[in-house]
Formats: C-alpha cells, sequence, structure tokens
C-alpha cells in the first residue's frame, strides 16, 4: 500500500501565540508545520522545500503581500500554493492577494475548522494538478530545472548552461543517488553517431560543477564507477 504524503507547511505571522496555535491545530491535521514571526526570517529558510505558505498579510517588516512577490519570481516556488491570513477583510486586499497569485485568502478571526478545510481543499487542488507540473520541473533544495523552458536556477537566479551540460543534470537529478558510469553517460545524452572519450564527460562534469556552485558537491565521484546526484 502506498504511503500517504504528508505535507510541509510554512505559517509566517508576527503574532507568535496565533503561530502557536496555527502549528497546534494543523499538525493535529497531520501536516508537518514550521513557523516564523516575519517574512525576512522566512525567506532566509529553504522556501523550495514547503508545499503550502500561510502568509500575515500586516506584518511589521516585509508584507505577506512583498513576501508572495519574491516567492511568485523564483522558480523554484513559483507554483507552490499560497493562503493569505489578514485581518483586514476589504476587496482591494482581496483582490491584490489573488491578482498575487494566491490560493487563498482567509480573513481574521477565522475557526480552525475553516483553516483546516480550506488548507485541504488547496492541497488537493494542486495536487490535482501535480502531475503535469512534476514532469516539467525538477528541483532539489534550492536548485530548480525548468525542462520546458531548458533552464536552471539557483535561489532565482538564472544559471546558463549548454545543452550538454543540461541533459548531464537532468539525468543525474531524475535519478538521484544511481550511479552512472561514463559509457551510460555517452549512451544517454550525446548522438549515437558520434565519437565521445570519457574524458570529455569528466570535462562537462567539471564545468557543470562549476556552474551550480552551492550544489556542486551534490554531484559526486564514484571512483572506478562514475558519477551520481547525492541528496
Amino acid at each position: 500500500m502506498e504511503k500517504e504524503r504528508v505535507y510541509k507547511l510554512l505559517v509566517v505571522d508576527d503574532e507568535p501565540d496565533l503561530c502557536e496555535i496555527l502549528s497546534f491545530n494543523l499538525e493535529t491535521e497531520g501536516y508537518l508545520v514550521e513557523t516564523v514571526n516575519s517574512a525576512e526570517e522566512a525567506l532566509q529558510k529553504d522556501v523550495a522545500s514547503y508545499d503550502l505558505f500561510l502568509l500575515d498579510v500586516m506584518m511589521g517588516g516585509m508584507s505577506g503581500f512583498a513576501m508572495a512577490k519574491v516567492l511568485k519570481k523564483n522558480p523554484a516556488t513559483e507554483n507552490t500554493p499560497i493562503i493569505f491570513l489578514t485581518a483586514r477583510d476589504t476587496e482591494n486586499d482581496t483582490i491584490t492577494g489573488f491578482n498575487l497569485g494566491a490560493d487563498d485568502y482567509i480573513s481574521k478571526p477565522f475557526s480552525m475548522r475553516e483553516l483546516a478545510v480550506r488548507v485541504r481543499a488547496v492541497l488537493r487542488r494542486v495536487a490535482d494538478n501535480g502531475e503535469q507540473t512534476e514532469n516539467k520541473i525538477l528541483k532539489y533544495q534550492g536548485l530548480c530545472m525548468d525542462l520546458d523552458k531548458k533552464t536552471v536556477y539557483i535561489d532565482g537566479d538564472d544559471i546558463p548552461m549548454t545543452k550538454t551540460e543540461f541533459e548531464i543534470l537532468q539525468l543525474l537529478l531524475e535519478e538521484r543517488g544511481k550511479v552512472f558510469s561514463r559509457q551510460e553517460m555517452i549512451n544517454r545524452i550525446w548522438p549515437k553517431d558520434v565519437y565521445v572519450l570519457d574524458r570529455t564527460v569528466d570535462v562537462n562534469i567539471t564545468r557543470l560543477r562549476k556552474k551550480i556552485g552551492p550544489f556542486a558537491k551534490c554531484i559526486v565521484t564514484r571512483l572506478g564507477f562514475g558519477y551520481y546526484f547525492d541528496a
């Protein structure tokens, strides 16, 4: 029997008491929940690791709306659902929230039962659309590959790559933990009518490591066997 997925949520609200209440109730519903009291603190986290954000609109520093703009500009989180929590129940705020790509907008005070229902509905809706998106986006922490656009981003920054480098990274990310010999990589990536030396694979791996900076250590050399992506 397939194990049910456990969703990871990030609650961002400058009221510690409310964060504690939300955390307790959402964890009771079976979610993994982390809380922070500012958008600035939230953006220091591995935002790509969360399945849903619950953002307070009005906070002391950066607002929930401003944080949402940052998340939507980051390819690693642009499709992650957002629910806004706000004490301001005005039509303009609601329109602003949805224009920023919010999936729902809940006015305070709200019941925990209502919140749980709305969270469940958003996650179900995303899951229903998820398979197609999942096939087009590969993510590992802040490293994101858009397979349709053939682009690679690290923490939102576009990383230029050659076709070969892109395809090597895609292969290693899609089958994390699997060791590929140089010959296997040549067979999978290079055209059949092109003669490729093992050394060519090594050179491309070296260039790829330099380009992905903080994730370079994830591409591991298994001496005598080949390469793999260690997640």
